[in-house]
């Protein structure tokens, strides 16, 4: 139910119409608010002041009655221009960054404000009564009318915003730089991502290891574990890691998870098998499967490898022949860079987790620092490899994780990412241009084989000479 409800406030957050709903629902009771202000209050102390004096019937009208129709008015616009951003964000940049625009709060406050003004001056206008009307006795919310006013003004205010932040968030750097910072920004907070307590002995960094084996079992008692199935198909957007460490550690179980979320799963496809299988039974598996929740479209909320490869498809779509912008992939190779140098200081957890008194409790799908590399700079390589200024930057962004990087291992991993762009890039550039490649990647792996490579990448020049 967690993972669902957490679904849920996801899609919210990039709707047109939930923020907009919420400020309409809330400009209701206001009119409702300085309606009866007004009925109680009164406005005759507005007479005191020459400059602000009570309006009558027939002007109170008129005044809501225009800023009303005007409100109607920009919001159908500003909706027009909102769908006419958004498919032109779809189309040039990739559908799957539409939600990034649909997230956006600027255009959905916008749109609120416009909506939530109109039904406040219809609400108030209703309740205006001239003396003729009403046996003689007039009714005018002058106090209702002001806060009308107010809110004209600050429908002006946020349209002029409007204007400017349109055409500041379609700027592709705009586009790459919320990318990026959100990938960063989860980098920061998930690794260590800890779900219970990291197993210290027997970790390693290759295939999960099976729960029946970690019981000491033979490797043919593996099969013989409770499989859960999916109830949905879809994409796994949210996996709630506490409750299944919860219940695991509650009934004495042994989960190993097949999928991470961002893996597409089928109906009845077994999401996680469960050791020993006798321990559990319907409703145990039902609580399982509602730790996951399914849908239509991979989401930021835990999939790491859907930010990295928003960044991937923009830079692709920029060195492809028919949009050939190499700097458009400079930028995302520079966020990318930033994104992977903050990860290569950073501990990845365990994939095996145990639970407070020590005992296994989840075998999850292992992640390394060389899986995110490859899922970024490896998708890319081939794409770069094309372009001189794709290539030197791509060396760059290498040249500054490897600064960053302390482990060998995750050295070593930097290194063959060089390798593997110099050797595509002698079979796609010639000339001056393969030369220039070759030249900047022999002189980074030369400073990445001596001891003290960190200072020579700092303080040498030789492979940031030639940087576009």
């Amino acid at each position: 139910m967690r993972a669902r409800i957490l679904r849920v406030r996801d899609m919210l957050q990039q709707s047109y119409w939930f923020l907009p709903s919420i400020m309409a629902c809330a400009a209701v009771l206001l009119a409702g608010c300085m309606i009866w202000l007004d009925s109680h209050e009164g406005s005759a102390w507005m007479d005191r002041f020459a400059w602000f004096y009570a309006s009558r019937p027939s002007g109170a009208r008129q005044v809501l009655a225009a800023i009303g129709g005007s409100m109607i008015t920009v919001a159908g616009t500003v909706f027009s221009v909102t769908i006419a951003a958004v498919v032109y964000a779809s189309g040039q940049y990739g559908p799957r960054l539409l939600s990034n625009f649909m997230r956006d709060r600027g255009n959905q406050v916008t749109l609120g404000t416009f909506i939530a003004t109109f039904l406040y001056c219809l609400i108030v206008l209703r309740t205006i009564r001239s003396p003729e009307e009403a046996g003689g006795v007039g009714f005018v919310p002058n106090v209702a009318l002001l806060v009308a006013v107010l809110l004209a003004i600050c429908s002006i205010a946020v349209l002029i915003f409007f204007i400017h932040h349109v055409p500041s968030k379609l700027h592709i750097n705009s586009v790459i730089e919320d990318v990026g910072q959100l990938l960063i920004h989860e980098v920061e907070h998930r690794f260590p991502r800890f779900i219970g307590k990291p197993k210290t002995a027997d970790s390693g960094d290759g295939v999960p290891t099976s729960p029946a084996l970690c019981h000491g079992t033979s490797d043919g008692d593996a099969p013989n574990g409770k499989l859960v199935a999916a109830r949905s198909t879809g994409y796994i957007q949210v996996m709630r890691d506490e409750d299944l460490l919860a219940l695991a550690a509650e009934h004495d179980l042994v989960l190993r998870l097949r999928y991470q979320p961002g893996d597409f799963v089928h109906r009845g496809r077994a999401l996680l098998e469960v050791w020993p299988p006798e321990g559990c039974d319907k409703d145990i598996c039902r609580k399982l499967s509602d730790a996951f929740a399914i849908g239509s479209q991979r989401t930021a909320l835990q999939d790491l490898r859907f930010l990295i490869d928003e960044l991937v498809e923009i830079a692709a779509r920029a060195l492809s022949p028919g949009v050939n912008d190499p700097f458009t992939a400079v930028t995302c190779l520079d966020w990318l860079g930033a994104a992977m140098t903050e990860l290569s200081g950073r501990d990845v957890p365990s994939h095996l987790r145990e639970d407070e008194s020590g005992a296994l409790r989840v075998v999850a799908r292992p992640q390394t620092f060389s899986h995110f590399m490859d899922r970024g700079f490896g998708a890319l390589a081939q794409y770069c490899a094309g372009d001189m200024v794709a290539a030197l930057n791509f060396l760059n962004a290498l040249g500054e994780i490897a600064i960053a990087c302390e482990d060998s291992k995750r050295l070593a991993t930097v290194g063959t990412y060089i390798e593997r762009l110099e050797l595509l890039a002698q079979r796609q550039l010639h000339g001056f241009n393969q030369e220039a490649v070759a030249n900047r990647a022999q002189s980074l792996l030369r400073a990445l084989a001596e001891p003290d490579y960190q200072r020579r990448l700092q303080h040498e020049a030789v492979w940031l000479g030639g940087s576009a």
